[in-house]
């Protein structure tokens, strides 16, 4: 076998047999019509009861899981109760006497060829529908539910791509590594896996050729496997599993000259926010609002969104609470706000964009978030996404005045922001970037495809020039306003150890990631003094490419190695 590369989104270096993903349940092409003597109104039945047991047994695993992994599994369960995808199945029963679990096939496919059309969030759940499409027919036919080979022994999960069902539920003791042929960094598997800690490559093409049974190793830093493994590999391996144990956070960021880097996390309810203090998050850093609006036919009430803001403020009182308003459109669609018909919903309607079309919400959520912080302790900041230009930048700032918010900011996510810094800094008392769409929006490149991974890596050199120019932005606007101008990472860049001192090096004043992520990033940059980050950030930016810009990083970064990240 050849080596493969794809590309790593949770580090780790790990040996092991492969297991693949078993054969998804088949298309049901035998008994295509109703069984002798089942009325139609009786198939409709079994086939809404079916649907029910995988509703109900999804909903119990995410009982049993907290943070992403129970929202996924959640999102999952609500699917297999969709009332649309049940009603078209049923009208298949009904008006052409199919049988229900070739009805339920048929139907969900056709809803999946919908969603994928759509693009960006929607053609993300496609893997979600064809799963629970899988686990209908296969209640329907008495089969075992689809899931994770079982093994008395640790193994290395490699499969074409994994329903977030399954991700969601990985049994870490026995999965020490996971290796995907499809899917992109920002995809569920990818998203999950870092929450979980688990050594993952995704977009490794020809990993499913791999036979049972052999022995790989898997290095999940460099994005490669390799069978059979030589002595190098070997040496690696053991070094990684007796790695220096990662020290845990203890609520500061610092550097080792003294220097504050604010650490905080990015979260989307009260529960992951009150989870981010426990893990001595310094704050919140992204509150991602739009998890109050996901699965609604109509807009929350004000009261409704109170409720929901304070969980998250109440989580963190007296401390910093970074509030991102409705991040609507692109890949995350909501019916009473965003036009599902656009041909290219990535540059369409979507952030604050969407006050130009359905006034109003943008001003109820301020509204919302307002009374919430009034009732609560938290040092609220709020920033809008999708902004391009400062006019824009400038029209927030005044509704938050309006709104009786005091401290205000946008998102860097467009190259258009990102190289008009200072005039939006002008307007506004601080920026965070977001890395995962500038990524995108920089290189053109869809993030959520497995072809385009490669180029969706925030070490491209025009990536982090944007960050660059963002932060000589800031700078200047520093030095003609006389106010402070703050620039943060919230997107997946900061959750990389040496992209985090890359960023520090660069300029950049606070950062903000997953609550798992905290220690290992707080760990590096505590080896580093400022002096010294800055000299990691100029190699970097002298790098020709992604991959020659993060080995100039970890080259000057030893404890990269000695930790095991």
């Amino acid at each position: 076998m050849k080596n493969l590369t794809g590309v790593g989104v949770s580090a780790g270096r790990v040996i092991g047999p492969v297991l693949q993903m078993p054969e998804p349940i088949q298309e049901p092409t035998q008994g295509l019509a109703l069984a002798e003597g089942e009325t139609p109104e009786a198939a409709v039945e079994r086939l809404k009861a079916a649907s029910t047991v995988v509703k109900e047994n999804l909903q119990e695993r995410a009982g049993r899981t907290s943070g992403n992994a129970a929202s996924v599994l959640k999102s999952t369960a609500l699917m297999a109760g969709d009332k649309a995808l049940l009603k078209n199945a049923g009208k298949l029963i009904t008006g052409k006497e199919l049988a229900p679990e070739r009805a339920i096939w048929e139907a969900a496919g056709d809803y999946a060829t919908q969603m994928k059309a759509l693009g960006g969030y929607m053609a993300q759940r496609v893997t979600d529908i064809l799963d629970v499409r899988s686990r209908i027919v296969a209640e329907l036919n008495g089969q075992p539910a689809p899931g994770i080979p079982e093994s008395t022994e640790p193994f290395i999960l490699v499969a074409e791509d994994l329903a977030p069902a399954d991700t969601a539920t990985l049994d870490i003791d026995k999965v020490i590594a996971l290796v995907t042929s499809e899917g992109g960094p920002q995809a569920h598997t990818a998203i999950l896996a870092r929450d979980l800690g688990l050594p993952a490559i995704v977009a490794a093409n020809g990993a499913t050729e791999i036979p049972n049974g052999t022995l790989v190793y898997v290095d999940a830093t460099d994005g490669t496997v390799v069978a059979p493994p030589g002595e190098k590999e070997k040496d690696l391996a053991e070094k990684y599993a007796h790695r220096k144990p990662l020290p845990a956070f203890d609520g500061r960021g610092v550097l080792s000259d003294g220097t504050e880097v604010p650490l905080y996390s990015n979260v989307g309810n009260g529960k992951a926010a009150q989870t981010a203090a426990e893990g001595k998050a310094e704050g919140v850093g992204l509150f991602r609002t739009e998890f109050a609006f996901l699965n609604r036919e109509e807009e929350p009430s004000v009261e409704e969104q109170t409720v929901e803001y304070k969980a998250v403020f109440d989580a963190f009182p007296g401390r910093h609470v970074v509030v991102r308003t409705l991040d609507a459109g692109a890949d995350k669609p909501l019916p009473f706000l965003t036009d599902a018909s656009e041909p290219n919903p990535a540059l369409g309607v979507r952030g604050y964009r969407t006050d130009w079309t359905s006034p109003g919400v943008l001003g109820r959520q301020l509204e919302a978030i307002s009374a919430a912080a009034s009732e609560s302790t938290a040092d609220v900041w709020v920033m809008a996404p999708m902004i391009s230009t400062a006019p824009e930048a400038g029209d927030f700032a005044r509704m938050l005045e309006e709104a009786g918010l005091r401290t205000h900011g946008v998102m860097i996510e467009t190259p258009s922001a990102a190289v008009t810094a200072r005039s939006i800094l002008d307007e506004v008392d601080f920026v965070s970037l977001g890395t995962n769409d500038l990524t995108q929006y920089t290189m053109a490149a869809d993030r959520l495809l497995g072809p385009l991974a490669e180029l969706n890596n925030p070490w491209q050199p025009a990536v982090l020039r944007m960050i660059e120019l963002t932060v000589q932005g800031a700078r200047e606007s520093q030095e003609s306003t006389g106010r402070t101008k703050s620039v943060s990472v919230c997107g997946e860049a900061a959750a990389d150890p040496a992209l985090a001192v890359t960023l520090v090096g660069l300029g950049v004043n606070a950062l903000s990631m997953n609550t798992r992520s905290l220690p290992a990033v707080a760990a590096v940059l505590k080896s580093v003094t400022l002096e010294e980050a800055q000299r990691v950030a100029a190699k970097v930016m002298a790098a020709r490419s992604a991959e020659d810009a993060k080995e100039a990083a970890r080259a000057e970064l030893p404890i990269l190695d000695e930790l095991g990240l």
